[in-house]
């Protein structure tokens, strides 16, 4: 039942009961605390990522590119934020992480399903990743959802198409959930929206929000690497993966590929 607003308090409006109590120290080491708490901070704003994406999505598949701006701005303020959220974490030593990492099973941020739901929401599709969730969970339907759906980048062509650019048929309508192949026709018809920036405004202020994006999010991927090497070296990661160089080997990923590539021919 609502609360009237007589009845509602800071704590109660946060549900800060719940939120503060969410953290749970298997070890007994001070220093576990942080490595909870830096997680479950990431996995809330990943959450709000997800959130602005949405309408993100919605705007662009409408037409309504100048609204979408707002929402794709915060999402790459966001993304500064867990980046420098990296620096926190860095304080923990090797020694520090040594003691408890054990405790951690075969947990690990690989494992994330927000993560990748963002992934698949941008344009980076890969559906091996749904095997890490338990079939039929609501994480997996989530990110099933967003593999079979056009992603960010699908529906900005999409936009570009209806808005007179030369954007292929098979870039528009395709497998969706097939991984994004870059096309040198959609290069080229991003390519006239940077040379004539006055007739396709809305577009060229879409596709740098969307390179915002991009950016803040190979900074994230950048910081990460140097943060797991600072605290484990070359340690294979707790999920299994190769740990720094798996992290590595992602550091060239872009969701929107052709806006990079398109600034070489201009």
């Amino acid at each position: 039942m609502t609360q009237s607003s007589e009845e509602m308090t800071y704590g109660r409006y946060l549900a800060l009961d719940t939120l503060l109590s969410a953290q749970h120290p298997i070890s007994g080491l001070h220093d576990e605390m942080l490595f909870i708490i830096i997680h479950q901070t990431k996995e809330l704003w990943l959450k709000q990522i997800v959130y602005e994406l949405e309408q993100a999505l919605a705007l662009v598949r409408e037409d309504s590119l100048v609204p979408a701006y707002k929402g794709l701005a915060r999402v790459s303020r966001i993304q500064a934020v867990m980046t420098l959220s990296w620096d926190v974490l860095a304080t923990m030593t090797p020694a520090d992480y040594t003691r408890f990492r054990e405790v951690l099973g075969h947990s690990s941020g690989f494992q994330s399903a927000q993560f990748r739901q963002v992934e698949f929401m941008l344009g980076l599709k890969d559906g091996s990743h749904l095997k890490h969730q338990d079939d039929d969970s609501a994480e997996q339907s989530a990110m099933r959802a967003a593999l079979n759906a056009p992603s960010l980048w699908d529906e900005a062509n999409r936009a570009a198409a209806r808005a007179g650019l030369d954007i292929p048929a098979e870039t528009t309508e395709r497998d969706w959930s097939a991984p994004y192949v870059p096309s040198e026709a959609v290069e080229n018809g991003w390519a006239a929206v940077y040379r004539d920036t006055e007739k396709w405004w809305e577009l060229y202020q879409l596709a740098e929000k969307l390179v915002d994006v991009d950016d803040a999010m190979a900074s994230w991927r950048h910081k990460h690497v140097v943060t797991v090497e600072r605290v484990i070296g070359g340690k294979r990661g707790t999920g299994g993966t190769a740990g720094v160089p798996y992290l590595q080997s992602t550091l060239s990923k872009r969701a929107f590929p052709e806006l990079w590539s398109l600034r070489t021919q201009l």
